[in-house]
């Protein structure tokens, strides 16, 4: 078992998502940032879709009661092992009674914690991942227990070797394809949002960012249509929201841009007044 000492500021458990239940609105959810989550896990040996705890700008404080292996990646959140200062992108061996704490952000907006096994959390809809009346609690609580397993003493420590590119993080182009109705802009307007730069607004989180600066907008809405984690909406008002992992499945708003994978999670680990711009790789 781990003890929640402190939460952070927005601490969940989060797996690879919820897939298979949309039809019902339910979302996907899952870690903003596929890829820091699943080389955590396969530095470890785990399966990818392990559950994870991802950590949005301020680390937790959590208190050992059994053995166990830990890795951290993401965000740079100076993780301390019992106050001794540990790095990301590698494995450590953690005794009972050790505490995991972590100091000032350095870069990266959210660092993802896996331990052997994963976190062993109530399975709901096929997937660990929390989200507010999905699962009992939307996020960890100071004093919550979270249920991981023992390490056994004749297991063997994993010496997984991995290169980790976090060049991600930091990069501000975001690789985007043209969405439904992408075609339906002018020339002018496709211009303006190809070639111009975006702010990352005070007003995200896991449903969804919006960006400072308005696009000219002159198109009537939709019919309520899908939608998708890295879908690119624009409002009538002109504004531009980008949707995230825990994002409604359809919506009324034209589909401009649709964002890659690798972007989405290069854009999970922005935080406001980041700058960003798109780059179109291909037909939609």
């Amino acid at each position: 078992m781990i003890k929640v000492l402190q939460t952070g500021l927005y601490s969940t458990i989060q797996d690879l998502g919820r897939l298979g239940s949309q039809e019902y609105g339910v979302p996907y959810s899952g870690v903003m940032d596929r890829q820091a989550a699943v080389y955590a896990n396969s530095l470890l040996g785990n399966d990818v879709n392990n559950a994870v705890l991802e950590m949005s700008i301020t680390g937790a404080t959590l208190k050992f009661e059994c053995d166990t292996l830990i890795c951290i990646l993401g965000a740079n959140m100076n993780p301390m092992l019992n106050d001794v200062t540990i790095r990301n992108n590698k494995v450590f061996k953690v005794s009972k009674s050790h505490v995991l704490s972590f100091g000032k952000l350095e870069s990266g907006y959210r660092s993802y914690l896996a331990v052997l096994g994963g976190f062993k959390t109530e399975k709901i809809l096929n997937s660990r991942s929390m989200y507010p009346n999905i699962t009992k609690e939307s996020r960890i609580k100071n004093g919550d227990v979270l249920p991981i397993n023992s390490l056994t003493s004749n297991y063997n420590m994993p010496y997984s070797n991995l290169r980790i590119d976090a060049t991600y993080i930091n990069e501000s182009t975001l690789n985007v394809f043209k969405g439904p109705e992408f075609e339906k802009l002018s020339n002018h307007q496709q211009e303006q949002l190809l070639n111009s730069n975006f702010t990352i607004s005070k007003n995200n989180n896991r449903m969804a960012y919006q960006l400072v600066e308005p696009l000219e907008n002159n198109l009537n809405g939709i019919i309520t249509s899908a939608v998708l984690p890295g879908t690119v909406q624009l409002t009538p008002a002109g504004n531009l929201i980008i949707l995230m992992r825990d994002c409604q499945i359809t919506g009324g708003y034209p589909r401009v841009l649709q964002l890659a994978e690798s972007s989405m999670n290069s854009l999970a680990q922005k935080v406001v007044g980041r700058s960003i711009n798109f780059k179109l790789i291909s037909e939609f």
